[in-house]
């Protein structure tokens, strides 16, 4: 089953995708991209609902800063939950997005069921960017490196042409740090996604920089999935989230060796295997 649909609040039009049939996963983030990303092995296990939060509404719905605040965000999530008919929610956010499910599950506690955070490092702040730069130019081989200094020569003339869609040019031209496969290509995968700039870069330079993810999980109770490839350049190193041990009985944290930012892609075997694995434990 595949159908798109939309949820309005507030004035702005959120769209949404389900994909697959069995117990449902709510994933926040592009009902555009993040459908390419899984299986339809998976899709035959659980149900997924896509949404889009407001940074990928129309980029012609100019929002006023007090209407893409977080907890608006988070109003959206639980809109969609209602009117979506969801009890007990599976809330997955990836990347960036890993702030988002987080934040709901600690708002809504009484609604979410399980958590699944997927390569995102514990803060957007800037020493932990830092630290991902020494990462990758500390370990990444020079074939890779060589690429991402080609690719990101490319970078300025793409927004230049392009100004509203920054975002999606950042993450494409930074393909050598987000894949185990350094010259993979993903630009098909965003072909048709809008942004809304203001809200991306309020919530990404501004809100995710101060959270922080290893103090936010002492807050839930619910079981929490923590998805991270090895080879992930954008927000590792893995060791980022070595703090996760005895004392989060919680929380499962699984390394995937051979992945970049899109284990569920990369390896998804693997993937599907440890994520149904873990689905169906009570």
């Amino acid at each position: 089953m595949n159908r798109g649909q939309v949820i309005s609040n507030d004035g702005v039009k959120l769209n949404y995708i389900v994909q697959g049939t069995g117990p449902k996963i709510l994933v926040v983030g592009s009902s555009v991209f993040y459908p390419q990303l899984f299986s339809a092995d998976l899709f035959a296990r659980f149900q997924f609902i896509f949404l889009d939060h407001r940074g990928f509404a129309s980029p012609s719905a100019v929002l006023k800063p007090e209407q893409y605040r977080l907890d608006r965000v988070l109003d959206d999530l639980e809109l969609a939950r209602q009117q979506l008919g969801l009890s007990d929610v599976v809330i997955m956010g990836h990347s960036g997005h890993a702030f988002m499910a987080l934040a709901y599950a600690r708002k809504y506690p009484e609604q979410v069921h399980k958590v699944i955070l997927l390569n995102s490092a514990p803060s957007n702040s800037r020493e932990r960017q830092s630290q991902s730069a020494a990462f990758f130019n500390e370990t990444a081989s020079l074939e890779r490196k060589t690429g991402f200094e080609q690719d990101m020569a490319l970078l300025e003339g793409d927004i230049r042409l392009d100004p509203e869609r920054r975002f999606v040019h950042m993450c494409i031209r930074m393909g050598a740090q987000s894949f185990y496969d350094y010259s993979f290509d993903a630009a098909y995968m965003w072909e048709q996604v809008q942004t809304n700039m203001p809200v991306m870069d309020y919530l990404w330079g501004e809100v995710f920089a101060g959270m922080n993810l290893l103090q936010m999980l002492k807050d839930v109770s619910m079981p929490v999935f923590i998805g991270l490839g090895r080879y992930d350049y954008l927000v590792g190193p893995v060791s980022l989230w070595e703090a996760i041990d005895e004392t989060y009985p919680h929380v499962k944290k699984v390394i995937f060796e051979h992945s970049g930012h899109n284990p569920m892609f990369e390896q998804p075997e693997l993937f599907n295997q440890t994520l149904i694995e873990w689905m169906t434990q009570e």
